[in-house]
């Protein structure tokens, strides 16, 4: 399914409407009357000449494309549909919107939060926050690349220090920390952690803010995404996003302990858990979630990833699960993501198949 990058479809609509040129682009743009000679190069010359318009809601989008190709004489038609279906000529314009749409989701998302992406109701997790040995701020990396993080910080909103010496200038670094993947780990995850995921069902243990399922929707081919999470107000928001992306056909967001299903977890064909127990549970609770999951993800040559190894995970929980019994570490190159990117936080993913 192609699609049309909004911010490049106004022109085309004028074009098909008034019969004229309407960019003041070097290049004019085409009119209805020479679709019928050139067919399908009407679309490549008019996106290409639009850029500087202001961007369209989908129905004005949708009805410019219909001027546009109401245009085309009776005989062209058969060749620009065919065209439309098979070309790579928008390949360029679909990359960039998948892009366009997550970080519009995740607009949507930081409208809707305090600053630092928690809640009132996450106890335990602001509680581990204020306990760390160094001053620690909470910034979801779904929400806040370190473009954002600058603006806020030229706002006086935030900080990136923190003062050694109360009013002095002595300052340090603080501590960020995120429960969420960013968008470049989102697109790293779905564009080189995992393979082909056609038809493959996919299941997010602590779906959170939902950057996990929104990823995998537009980078990937999974059928099915699963999204678990025990907070209702998180899932909520995510079920919003759902519905307002319109995303429902291959997202479903479960309000519920992971421990309370063993069926989706068998028929899984990805799990993914990023820091999914640490600042949430207990050790007690977060042993037995984990001797859950390592009795219920056991399709065959299905694949875990977690963040961080689950030798990390595991070690200072008091919970007996062989894993070379159970899972088979798989090597990764994340020296192949050439996207500016925290090559740190990519060595943290970590992938393994099911035994």
């Amino acid at each position: 399914m192609w699609s049309v990058s909004p911010y490049r479809a106004l022109c085309c609509h004028h074009c098909a409407s008034q019969k004229a040129a309407c960019c003041s682009s070097a290049r004019p743009c085409v009119g209805p009357g020479d679709v019928a000679n050139r067919g399908e190069r009407l679309w490549g010359a008019c996106l290409e000449n639009c850029s500087s318009h202001s961007s369209m809601d989908f129905s004005t989008a949708r009805l410019a494309i219909l001027n546009v190709a109401k245009g085309v004489r009776a005989g062209d038609v058969p060749r620009l549909l065919h065209w439309m279906k098979t070309t790579s000529d928008f390949d360029e314009f679909t990359f960039n919107n998948k892009d366009v749409i997550i970080r519009s989701i995740a607009e949507d998302l930081r409208h809707s939060l305090p600053a630092g992406a928690m809640l009132n109701s996450e106890h335990l997790a602001l509680q581990k926050l204020h306990e760390q040995t160094t001053p620690t701020v909470h910034i979801d990396a779904f929400l806040y690349d370190d473009d954002c993080i600058d603006t806020l910080c030229e706002r006086g909103e935030m900080s990136r220090n923190y003062c050694l010496t109360c009013g002095s200038h002595r300052t340090a670094p603080l501590e960020f920390i995120s429960h969420s993947f960013s968008l470049m780990e989102v697109k790293f995850l779905y564009q080189h952690v995992l393979p082909d995921l056609t038809g493959k069902v996919v299941v997010d243990v602590g779906s959170r803010l939902g950057a996990v399922l929104f990823g995998g929707y537009f980078y990937s081919s999974a059928s099915q995404i699963y999204g678990v999470e025990m907070n209702t107000e998180f899932c909520q928001l995510q079920e919003a996003i759902v519905e307002k992306y319109q995303l429902f056909d291959r997202i479903k967001v479960l309000n519920a302990d992971i421990c309370t299903q063993a069926s989706l977890l068998k028929n899984a064909d990805v799990v993914i858990m990023n820091n999914v127990f640490e600042y949430f549970l207990d050790r007690s609770e977060q042993a037995r979630c984990w001797k859950f999951i390592s009795e219920n993800v056991r399709k065959k040559g299905s694949l875990l990833v977690t963040v961080p190894s689950l030798e990390k995970s595991l070690s200072e929980l008091q919970v007996d699960i062989p894993l070379n019994k159970w899972v088979e570490a798989m090597p990764l190159h994340y020296d192949v993501f050439l996207e500016d990117a925290d090559t740190e936080a990519l060595e943290e993913i970590c992938l393994y198949k099911i035994l």
